[in-house]
């Protein structure tokens, strides 16, 4: 051994690897920063993250208010806040395929369909989870 720390197998990434960032505190404390610009730049350039958010700040509060068991509650804003992760998801997807081509390709429009439906899925989550806790 001449001291320095064995190469990652081919294909596989280890913590030498250059394309890997800080680790521990530090690690946890930029991905803090990285999230936050994340929800930024969904917020500033996403119509639908932006309506879908004006509705969290509305639906989030009146689960809290509303009479329903704690688990009731949870449920409520948990099934809000999976619309947003969703569409989250949904935009980075759109900005990948954008960045790849922004020619009309048939893998492209599906795997922004899918993202869509998925969002679409979320939403109708919502009232049915609401519904069920309120009524149930």
């Amino acid at each position: 051994m001449n001291g320095e720390p064995p190469a990652a197998a081919p294909g596989r990434e280890g913590a030498e690897s250059p394309h890997k960032g800080k680790t521990g505190m530090r690690r946890i404390w930029n991905a803090l920063f990285y999230s936050l610009d994340g929800l930024a730049a969904a917020f500033r350039h996403e119509d639908a993250f932006r309506q879908e958010a004006f509705l969290a700040a509305i639906l989030i509060p009146a689960a809290l208010f509303l009479p329903a068991s704690g688990t009731g509650k949870a449920l409520m804003i948990g099934s809000v806040l999976l619309v947003l992760i969703v569409e989250l998801l949904n935009s980075a997807i759109e900005a990948a395929v954008d960045r790849v081509s922004r020619e009309n390709h048939p893998l492209a429009k599906r795997a922004k369909d899918i993202g869509s439906a998925a969002v679409f899925l979320s939403l109708v989550n919502v009232p049915a989870v609401w519904l069920l806790v309120l009524l149930g």
